[in-house]
């Protein structure tokens, strides 16, 4: 079975680009094998969203990982389809939670059946992924509970919002850590752990990957606003239409200047379908774009902070080209 597309980074050692290439589809292979179920039925909503496709972007950061001790290790593809596994469960339940009607192009699987068969299907993908996790040892079961707590304390707090005198940027940026980040972060540290890496790399890997994953998502955001097709999949201003308040639209309602008034108005709530050029007009002139520009490179920077202190190997190679392409896609 090949392996499904990764993000479009430069790989100009063939070894690593052929270890990577070998290693996904490993995942692939045991990622379907690891939903089958005596019922038909779980095994059909369970692989739902793994045949809608998806670029793996964890599993291949867990393999990039790997590559700083033995990238052969026996736990590392477990590992790599433990956590898709969690993500994918992950993407079952938000999109009862945002009542998405699509997911990568097919219909969600609340769409297709309803909310009670999302949610089961996204907690036996939880199962599946505890199961194969009991065989890799005590410690990264703690590590993936610890992670899994972050998860859902992200997403808590991003439905509640901002407690009552907390600075509303500040408490998106902790959600994005916490919803986004964390996941991510465990998957350069179980690439890293299970290849018997050093606890200095580790410890590099986890931080420049929790950097990485904070800054994926604020380019999805300035995407959202900038990009005339956007790269995330979503018609530009969806975010605008369904009243989401990502960074720019943050720093825009925080701003003072009476010559933003206007804007401020237009993203008080969900913007109306007849209003949406106006305020993606005014957004994209407006300094808040530069705001979220210089929020995103603040954690590529912590990206690369931490990589400088990697071996010098193709691995890290590439994963400092995809910090410069996680600014490049924003424009």
């Amino acid at each position: 079975m090949a392996a499904p597309p990764v993000v479009d980074i430069p790989l100009v050692d063939e070894r690593l680009a052929d270890d990577l290439a070998g290693g996904l589809a490993a995942v692939e292979k045991l990622l379907r094998s690891s939903v089958e179920s005596e019922d038909a039925f779980v095994t059909q909503t369970s692989r739902h969203l793994i045949e809608a496709g998806g670029k793996r972007f964890r599993a291949m950061l867990v393999l990039l990982a790997a590559q700083f001790g033995n990238p052969d290790a026996p736990g590392i593809v477990p590992g790599a389809v433990v956590i898709e596994l969690t993500h994918l469960a992950t993407l079952y339940h938000d999109d009862v939670m945002d009542e998405a009607p699509v997911r990568r192009g097919s219909p969600s699987a609340n769409a297709r059946w309803d909310n009670t068969v999302a949610i089961l299907t996204g907690d036996y993908l939880f199962a599946q992924a505890s199961e194969i996790l009991a065989d890799l040892g005590s410690e990264l079961i703690r590590i993936q509970a610890r992670t899994f707590s972050r998860l859902v304390r992200g997403q808590i707090r991003e439905t509640i919002g901002p407690a009552e005198g907390r600075d509303a940027i500040a408490h998106y940026i902790s959600v994005l850590a916490d919803k986004t980040g964390s996941l991510i972060a465990t998957s350069g540290r179980f690439g890293a752990m299970l290849a018997g890496a050093s606890a200095d790399v580790v410890e590099r890997l986890t931080d420049a990957c929790e950097a990485i994953g904070v800054a994926w998502q604020l380019g999805d955001d300035l995407i959202d606003v900038a990009a005339p097709t956007a790269d995330s999949g979503k018609t530009p201003g969806t975010d605008l239409r369904e009243g989401v308040r990502t960074l720019p639209v943050l720093h825009a309602l925080a701003s003072d200047d009476p010559g933003d008034a206007r804007l401020r108005t237009l993203l008080s709530g969900p913007v109306a379908e007849e209003d949406v050029d106006e305020a993606l007009t005014l957004l994209r002139a407006n300094r808040a774009m530069e705001q979220a520009r210089e929020e995103l490179t603040r954690w590529i920077d912590r990206a690369k902070e931490a990589l400088a202190g990697l071996p010098e190997i193709p691995a890290r190679t590439a994963l400092v080209a995809l910090c410069d392409y996680v600014v490049e896609r924003t424009g």
